[in-house]
């Protein structure tokens, strides 16, 4: 249990939350374990299935305070709200900035520089930290191609142009990629990103990696009332969830590239938990599969200090909190939004 932005996060599975008088109650197994007055609250996000009273339910959409139902997992199940409810007038300013060229490409400009800054961040991590096996001067230069990306990337002034500087600082990054694979470089071996499908295991992992990271942050965006399908970035496209493929670029390499490399290099995963189909597609098997979601799921538990908040959370979180620092943008409370930079 955790507050956060005036946001009460219920991340136990198994905790049922009422209400008592002016105070939502958080209890487990019928004894109470917590309790937060009501009043403080924009909203309550809770996590799993032993749900919640009526009472408190009406008290929240009698108050607009947004009663969030996600799994265990983080997967969108439901919002409670009431007869009048304020993200109405949020989406409706998030349609109306998508349609803006210059306000659309500011936040996308900043999404993007969240991803530059934070791949410049794992070569240089990398370097640190292994420089007797790697070569650092390949990955300096490497780091320092994205260092001077970052200055063009807040320079642009369009759409296409922002499009061409991620795509070539992505390429870069990609690049040395085989290089942080520092165990079983005989059975896993990065030569450039592929999908749909996948056609060897790194990729393949990747690719599922990206796939959870993205419904974490659809989850996240359908929690603080904004449509995910419509984005800044990506642009709309039937089927696409656009905005929450905004939030998963500037987090990609530290929540899913930075993860895939770690199951490697500790031997988490092995190359006989892969088949290769017909059409060329490398899959993972159940189990591998079951071992992949368990570390994943174990890693969303980890802490981090926020680097905008300067407070600390669990990484599984995050997707939360930028959901809520772009929300807040949207609606005029902060300047611009602020992406997540890691170091």
């Amino acid at each position: 249990m955790k507050r956060l932005l005036n946001t009460l996060y219920v991340t136990s599975p198994n905790r049922y939350l009422s209400l008592d008088g002016e105070n939502v109650v958080i209890s487990e197994k019928n004894e109470e374990v917590g309790r937060v007055p009501l009043h403080n609250l924009e909203m309550i996000v809770t996590f799993g299935y032993t749900g919640a009273s009526p009472a408190l339910m009406g008290a929240c959409a009698g108050r607009n305070i947004g009663l969030v139902f996600l799994s265990g997992n983080g997967r969108f199940i439901a919002r409670v709200v009431g007869e009048a409810y304020g993200n109405v007038t949020l989406r409706k300013e998030q349609y109306r900035r998508s349609e803006q060229k210059e306000e659309s490409l500011a936040i996308a400009r900043n999404c993007i520089l969240g991803k530059v800054y934070n791949s410049r961040w794992i070569l240089e991590r990398a370097a640190r930290d292994y420089a007797m096996r790697l070569d650092v001067e390949k990955l300096r230069n490497k780091s320092g191609f994205l260092a001077s990306s970052l200055t063009k990337i807040r320079n642009c002034r369009s759409a296409g142009e922002l499009l061409g500087l991620e795509g070539e600082a992505a390429s870069v990054y990609f690049s040395v990629f085989d290089d942080l694979i520092l165990q079983q470089k005989e059975d896993f071996h990065f030569s450039g990103r592929n999908r749909r499908p996948p056609t060897d295991e790194v990729n393949a992992m990747l690719s599922f990696a990206y796939t959870l990271l993205t419904s974490m942050c659809a989850s996240a965006l359908e929690t603080v009332g904004l449509d995910p399908y419509v984005g800044f970035f990506h642009t709309d496209k039937p089927g696409r969830k656009s905005l929450a493929l905004d939030l998963v670029e500037e987090l990609r390499s530290v929540m899913a590239d930075r993860f895939v490399l770690t199951q490697i290099n500790l031997k988490t995963i092995r190359k006989e938990g892969f088949t290769k189909k017909e059409n060329g597609a490398v899959v993972m098997d159940d189990n591998t599969r079951k071992i992949f979601l368990t570390a994943w799921q174990k890693k969303k538990q980890e802490m981090i200090t926020h680097p905008f908040l300067e407070e600390k959370v669990e990484w599984g979180m995050i997707p939360f909190v930028q959901a809520m620092l772009l929300a807040r943008h949207l609606r005029g409370d902060l300047e611009e939004y602020p992406p997540f930079f890691w170091k």
